[in-house]
């Protein structure tokens, strides 16, 4: 074996991001998260994938955890590892551009509350949406991890892979990773592809991948023999199904040869027995879909964090038995869009859309998102082949399509912003002022301490086996009427699947009522009592499964009754308001 792999390989354990976020919907609390990171930073690793990616947004929405205590506590016990983070280039932690000005502050606030490593993507790989991010983390001092989202197509392989590790490299990358987000890449391509990379350009070269094919493991092997420097890895309570390589298995098979790690397998049973808690005491949240080998991935190419929230979404909206549906739907419509990576934001760009063309009425593009339009229009930035021109047509008709980058069509906006938040009384520290930028929707209720933890779900034990049992019933709480629907009985378990309290508005038929099409948050209620609309005007804007979904007028008409207001939840079919 050759100087160049006979180096150890290192490790960034990804159990603290991405493993929970692709097998638990994100939900590691903060308190669960520390013990763990004790453990974990007396391993060895080369770093801790510890922030980033879904977790900030997951924090502020569903866990009442402020993302940036989390990010100073985490580097309090990780002493010894640094602490990488995931960013999605001009999209940073959410799922849109942010003006230049915001994306500095962000990467600036990030390294100085504890971020060393930022691996920085953007989900078409159009260079131009990470140049800034990228320059402002060399800037800080950081290192800097750049990107490639693999994905497979007609017009994606090595030659263009290769190309774009050369990019990088010129943007004085000091890593680059293969980002590979649905586990599709094999063992041959992996060879190759690392091969080819290190022959180009000398640089440390990660692979990530996740296990949902059930392939990963052989190229994890592959790509060790062709010299990749790190692997990404999760302890092996949270490892596998749509998740990363179990990190002690990764570690115990190279033990002995030219490429060992140097890891010590002792070593790992605190992290590993830590693990193995949290995963009981958040065993209601994994689900045997995300957990199981599925070849069909090969097909859909939805990464591992996508299908557990898709799960989630769709068990939210009471369609489940929808889910092979909307996963032939997606490659579908992926191939409308030019065939983006799917990667956040373009899978749940996609994926929202695929449901949505499953839903409503099985009518493909019916219901359009405001990201589809967007993305359409180039405010995504460069789609690796042309959109549709049929698509193109029915969503945005004629309208002109961006070729600049995006954000140079953006103002800055933090100084405004920042006046705003203070004015409504949101802002204790100056981070708070980036939390509300890139969530204005969610972020002033958290603010303001008005949200609340979100309830783990929990296995119901029952006596014995139940036969004729209803699949729905009501319970009444401290004079709260709540609806419980009742997924399966079997064993000696019971599930209890959803557990709301019912809504203000009303279901049913109702004259001139206009329905919501999905479980959602309401954003904005665009008409008020008595105003004259028009077929196709917006009504309500909801926010489902993290993009923005449109409620249009079916009918020229007037507005006689509104039933929701901005921050209502409400359910798939109840009454939103009433136009006749």
């Amino acid at each position: 074996m050759d100087a160049v792999v006979s180096r150890k390989v290192k490790i960034t354990d990804t159990t603290l991001r991405d493993a929970h976020q692709s097998l638990i919907a994100t939900r590691l609390r903060t308190e669960d998260m520390l013990p763990l990171a004790r453990a974990l930073d007396q391993c060895g690793f080369f770093s801790v994938e510890a922030w980033g990616g879904a977790t900030f947004d997951t924090c502020i929405r569903y866990l009442n955890d402020d993302p940036w205590d989390r990010l100073r506590d985490l580097k309090g016990e990780l002493k010894h590892t640094p602490i990488q983070m995931l960013l999605r280039g001009q999209n940073l932690v959410g799922y849109r551009h942010y003006p230049d000005d915001v994306v500095d502050k962000f990467v600036d606030a990030a390294h100085k509350n504890g971020v060393d490593i930022f691996r920085i993507f953007d989900a078409l790989n159009d260079i131009r949406n990470m140049t800034r991010s990228m320059a402002r983390v060399k800037k800080a001092g950081a290192h800097l991890q750049g990107t490639i989202s693999y994905t497979t197509s007609p017009v994606h392989n090595n030659e263009t892979f290769i190309r774009m590790a050369r990019d990088l490299y010129a943007l004085e990358c000091d890593s680059i990773c293969i980002k590979d987000m649905a586990g599709l890449i094999m063992p041959e391509a992996a060879r190759n592809l690392i091969a080819g990379i290190k022959k180009a350009v000398d640089v440390k070269v990660c692979l990530h991948s996740h296990c949902t094919s059930g392939i990963a493991p052989m190229s994890y092997q592959a790509a060790i023999e062709a010299g990749v420097d790190i692997v990404d890895t999760a302890m092996s309570p949270f490892a596998m199904g749509t998740s990363q390589p179990p990190t002690e298995s990764v570690v115990a098979s190279l033990m002995g040869t030219p490429r060992d790690t140097g890891i010590d397998l002792v070593r790992l049973r605190a992290a590993r027995n830590a693990c193995i808690q949290i995963r009981e005491k958040y065993a209601g949240l994994l689900n045997p879909i995300s957990e199981r080998v599925d070849s069909n991935v090969l097909l859909y190419q939805l990464p591992g964090g996508m299908i557990s929230n898709l799960v989630s979404q769709l068990q939210e909206q009471d369609a489940i038995d929808r889910l092979d549906d909307v996963f032939a739907e997606v490659p579908r419509v992926r191939e409308d869009l030019g065939y983006p990576p799917l990667v956040t934001p373009t899978s749940q760009i996609v994926g929202t859309q695929a449901v949505l063309n499953v839903l409503v009425n099985g009518e493909r593009y019916r219901n359009v998102t405001k990201e589809v339009k967007d993305y359409i229009h180039g405010q995504y930035g460069k789609s690796p082949a042309p959109v549709s021109p049929e698509i193109r047509r029915l969503i945005i008709g004629s309208d002109e399509v961006i070729t600049v980058r995006p954000a140079d069509l953006l103002e800055p906006a933090y100084e405004k912003m920042k006046a705003e938040a203070e004015k409504a009384g949101l802002v204790r520290k100056e981070e708070d002022v980036l939390t509300y930028i890139l969530y204005p929707a969610i972020a002033p209720s958290f603010l303001k301490g008005e949200r609340k933890l979100e309830e783990l779900p929990k296995i119901q034990p029952a006596a014995a086996p139940v036969s004729g049992v209803p699949d729905q019933m009501q319970v009444e709480v401290d004079g709260e009427v709540f609806s419980i629907r009742i997924i399966s009985v079997g064993g000696n378990a019971m599930e209890v699947a959803s557990v709301t309290p019912h809504q203000k508005t009303p279901r049913g038929d109702m004259e001139g009522g206009i329905k919501s099409n999905m479980q959602g948050m309401v954003l904005k209620v665009n008409v008020s009592r008595g105003a004259t609309v028009k077929k196709g005007d917006t009504l309500v804007v909801l926010e489902a499964m993290k993009m923005e979904n449109p409620i249009h007028s079916p009918v020229d008409g007037k507005v006689i009754e509104i039933f929701v207001d901005a921050g209502d939840v409400v359910k798939n079919g109840d009454v939103l308001l009433v136009v006749q």
